[in-house]
């Protein structure tokens, strides 16, 4: 029986988030899905070796000589072609243009390292360490133009412990984002929701 969910994950590093959602397709977690297609902007990410050995098609399209705008249509093609109904982001470090987002409205999704609105952009968890918070955590949202800006979808917190360090605090929240974000990924996917302005509720 064929999926009837296809998603492209955008990587730029290992791709922990990568082999997370995978296993998570596998156990059932996210039901009826399937990793059509990895994608990134770095040639030595290694979780592009990760997608090859689990046999998922992965490729790297550099921006080298090209503006963000013409790189993003390459991947745009891409997951097209390869008839993406979802793009999970998954330690993709690199914006998204217009064009993207518009390409697959209320359908990109990302994972940050912090309890949005705290906190966007790089280096959230020593952020956080810096501004001495006491609990932590990641967020899984959707996408749109501004930097960490999207609707919420879900959030998972973490306590900040004494003597944690920026290693530290962000393993503990790598843990939960390998947790939350294949269950904010099913509940999209299972459809049933509306946006009210900064809200994503059940119909």
């Amino acid at each position: 029986m064929i999926p009837r969910h296809r998603l492209g994950v955008l990587i730029s590093g290992r791709g922990s988030n990568l082999l997370a959602l995978a296993e998570a397709i596998d156990t059932g977690v996210i039901p009826d899905a399937v990793i059509s297609l990895v994608l990134s902007n770095k040639e030595d990410a290694p979780g592009l070796a990760h997608a090859r050995a689990l046999e998922i098609p992965a490729l790297a399209i550099t921006a080298r000589g090209r503006s963000r705008a013409e790189q993003d249509r390459e991947f745009i093609q891409r997951l097209q072609e390869s008839g993406v109904t979802l793009v999970c982001l998954a330690g993709y470090m690199r914006l998204l243009s217009p064009e993207f987002i518009h390409a697959f409205p209320q359908a990109i999704l990302n994972i940050h390292p912090s309890l949005l609105p705290a906190f966007p952009g790089l280096d959230a968890q020593a952020q956080a360490l810096r501004y001495g918070v006491r609990t932590s955590g990641c967020t899984v949202h959707f996408v749109d133009e501004q930097l960490d800006h999207g609707v919420i979808v879900a959030q998972g917190a973490v306590p900040v412990l004494p003597g944690d360090d920026e290693a530290s605090l962000s393993a503990r929240i790598l843990a939960q984002e390998h947790r939350l974000y294949p269950q904010a990924i099913a509940e999209v996917l299972a459809g049933g929701w509306r946006i009210e302005g900064r809200r994503l509720v059940s119909r």
